[in-house]
């Protein structure tokens, strides 16, 4: 990226947004599953709109989720409780279509490529093959505490805080659903100032929107923006329609998988395409991306590089990659060849190594499908692709290569 002059936005949105509502409920089945069978295979998709929900996709389990009452409880957590809201979980209707996963896909799941063609034993532990085709990538920068681009970061807070003072009634006329989006300025890669804030907030109809921008610049943008920011007094766009009385599924339908750049890097650097929500963890779309997520953050905190992006990409059925790239941009410690050649040597990128690795057959899902599956240190436990556990052993394997 150019060190010149430059403007980068990123976007966030609260858990009452209604594609991430979709999320929430397609990740609460995929909690729901593993609690009981963490080898179930779920492949989980949502849509809420007006008064429905309608949960559908392909599951094999040796277990049993009544969908329709976990679906209708993460509605009312969220905070749709009164029909008034225009969608409520006690009195929308939950319809399911669900399917067993594909024999076609099983069979490459189960039985990697390498197994059928002789060059794995059946006993390894590896002997999963990837869910799916494509590409997926992982990135981390030394900018944040969160290791994450600063414009997506600072849009995660503000998104998090929104719904903090919806909760803790700092706020009281707040609904669910919000949006916010951060504009900074950068030179020299580094952001100097921001330079427009936008904040949507859902809210009761009868408050007064000079009163709702007040409120939100005392109660959510000062005490999340970092002052040095501020000081050039950035443009603030606060429900910049004029009114947002009507949110959540009633206003716009929601769908599972909707949101993925805001689900990683906040469009900083590439996406593979994939969504991470409904989907257990042989899907390559969410484990990799996790795993690569573990190695660039390791490189970073490792002080190999400033940034550092990690593309991977899979054949069905197969287990290894058929490729593996890092990119430091010109600036890391050693070449981006080396960097790759130590990747390959100390990050298993097999599905099975992958699980195994990250713990992923565990119920975790649903507390990340809002607010972003990246960089998510605000979290107990922390996830376990945001560990910097390697780091050393990292820069001690870069110093001899």
């Amino acid at each position: 990226m150019s060190k010149q002059g430059f403007l980068i936005s990123s976007e966030s949105v609260t858990e009452g947004h209604p594609d991430k509502v979709a999320d929430q409920i397609s990740d609460g089945v995929l909690d729901a599953i593993l609690t009981d069978d963490p080898m179930g295979r779920v492949a989980c998709e949502t849509l809420v709109t007006t008064g429905l929900v309608m949960v559908a996709g392909e599951i094999s389990t040796s277990t049993y989720v009544d969908i329709p009452r976990l679906a209708r409880e993460i509605v009312k957590e969220i905070g749709y409780t009164r029909a008034k809201y225009g969608f409520d979980g006690d009195t929308c209707a939950v319809l399911t279509a669900i399917d067993e996963q594909s024999g076609d896909i099983a069979q490459g799941v189960n039985k990697a490529l390498e197994i059928r063609e002789g060059d794995m034993d059946e006993a390894d532990i590896n002997k999963v093959g990837a869910g799916d085709q494509g590409m997926m990538v992982g990135f981390a920068s030394n900018e944040t505490e969160e290791f994450m681009p600063m414009p997506i970061a600072l849009s995660h807070r503000l998104s998090r805080r929104l719904a903090f003072v919806r909760k803790q009634g700092i706020i009281p006329y707040l609904r669910p659903d919000g949006k916010t989006q951060v504009t900074l300025e950068y030179h020299d890669n580094k952001a100097v100032r921001a330079d427009t804030i936008v904040v949507s907030a859902q809210h009761h109809p009868d408050v007064d929107p000079k009163q709702i921008r007040a409120d939100i610049v005392e109660h959510v943008i000062d005490p999340v923006v970092p002052r040095e920011f501020m000081e050039d007094h950035p443009r603030i766009l606060v429900n910049p329609t004029g009114r947002f009385v009507k949110g959540g599924p009633m206003a716009d339908t929601g769908l599972t998988g909707r949101k993925i750049i805001l689900d990683t890097y906040g469009g900083w650097v590439s996406h593979g395409g994939g969504a991470f929500s409904g989907k257990d963890p042989t899907k390559v779309d969410r484990s990799a991306a996790y795993m690569a997520r573990y190695a660039a953050k390791t490189i970073v905190a490792a002080g190999l590089a400033d940034r550092c992006q990690i593309q991977v990409a899979y054949a069905i059925g197969v287990a290894h990659p058929v490729s593996v790239m890092v990119e430091t941009y010109g600036e890391g410690k050693i070449s981006d060849e080396k960097l790759t050649r130590l990747v390959r040597e100390h990050f298993d990128f097999r599905p099975a190594a992958i699980i195994r690795d990250l713990d992923l057959r565990k119920p975790q899902y649903r507390r990340i499908a809002s607010y972003g599956h990246m960089g998510r240190i605000d979290l107990e436990p922390m996830p376990a692709w945001e560990r910097t556990d390697r780091a050393e052993v990292l820069r001690k394997a870069a110093e001899t290569i």
